[in-house]
């Protein structure tokens, strides 16, 4: 009996990736979305984007195909403006800009500051950091606490909803219970109570917020899942050979349901991306001294008052990007693991 549900599960698995194949768009999102966790492996070893926190550029430096700006090549007519690097010249907005110019130029790299570059490949932010470097580390922490959380908040789901689908009874009635009070809060509401709690900053701090608000989807379908498959002939036979309840739960009933539970975490990755962003922008995310796709958008907003528009739309499009491809790889994948569906 169990060779067989084997063979009938990689059978399942075959047929969904030749329905996957077929499909051009997801194929394509599916290439995007490799590319971009080939990326976060390259920054998580240090070979990609590890000088990112490196001042290669002048404050502000803008885009390379819009030029240097005007006043970064003017001559200083004042001696404390001559003092100040150019850039720094540029912006009125600064009192103090003057000051920390004289200041850095004492330092033992004084010399390097006055040499950085006046134009980058997507621009600079206010520090001098490139912003396609800090794109890609962001990229880091926002993907990898998108991944971990999902597979955090689907196994919460999965072994909850195993437990009270396969014993029911109280089991089940506190299970529901736990459930009703979680959806009876907004969603997001509830990730920025958790957060307000939570007083300490860090990639964990977010994942374990995301993991336990996020518990109740995946739960509430495999719930179902384990209550229609624990009456089948195959876990009846398990149940007449002596194997024991977890044995029948998760190797007879999950490698079946197992379908259901990779596509909750598809699409979760997706929500807690966006929500990981939501909540660095809010100042509930990463600490400082670490880059987010969130905390990028925080200082854009920022940045915008002053005509500076390339690290809002890096980090913008990047993220767009990474959503919108895994939400079609999410999307092709429910489609082709679905039994309805021939093909």
């Amino acid at each position: 009996m169990t060779a067989g549900m084997t063979r009938f599960q990689a059978g399942l698995w075959t047929l969904a990736w030749r329905r996957l194949r077929a499909d051009r768009l997801a194929m394509a999102a599916l290439a995007v979305v490799a590319g971009w966790l080939v990326l976060v492996a390259l920054s998580a070893a240090g070979l990609l984007a590890a000088g990112w926190e490196r001042e290669v550029g002048v404050s502000y430096a803008p885009p390379s195909f819009l030029g240097a700006a005007p006043s970064a090549s003017a001559s200083a007519s004042a001696p404390a403006a001559a003092a100040a690097p150019p850039a720094v010249r540029a912006n009125p907005f600064d009192p103090l800009a003057a000051d920390l110019a004289a200041l850095r130029a004492t330092l033992p790299d004084g010399a390097a500051a006055h040499a950085r570059r006046t134009t980058l490949p997507f621009g600079a932010d206010q520090w001098g950091h490139d912003i396609v470097q800090k794109t890609i580390k962001g990229a880091e922490t926002s993907i990898v606490v998108g991944l971990v959380a999902a597979c955090l908040a689907v196994g919460l789901g999965t072994l909850a909803g195993a437990l009270a689908g396969y014993f029911g009874g109280i089991v089940d009635d506190l299970f529901e219970w736990l459930y009703s009070v979680f959806t009876a809060i907004p969603s997001i509401l509830m990730i920025l109570t958790v957060a307000a709690v939570l007083h300490t900053k860090g990639v964990a701090t977010i994942v374990l917020i995301l993991g336990l608000t996020g518990w109740t989807g995946p739960y509430r379908l495999m719930r179902a899942e384990y209550l229609r498959h624990k009456a089948r002939e195959y876990v009846l036979a398990a149940q007449a050979i002596g194997a024991s309840a977890w044995r029948q739960m998760f190797a007879h009933i999950f490698p079946n349901v197992s379908h259901v539970a990779l596509v909750q975490l598809s699409i979760l990755v997706v929500g807690f991306i966006k929500a990981e962003v939501i909540l660095s922008f809010l100042g509930f995310g990463v600490p400082a001294g670490v880059v987010s796709w969130g905390s990028m958008l925080n200082e854009a907003q920022n940045e915008l008052l002053l005509g500076k528009w390339w690290q809002l739309a890096a980090a913008a499009s990047a993220m767009a990007l990474l959503v919108t491809a895994f939400s079609l790889v999410a999307d092709a994948l429910r489609d082709a693991l679905d039994p309805k569906v021939k093909g």
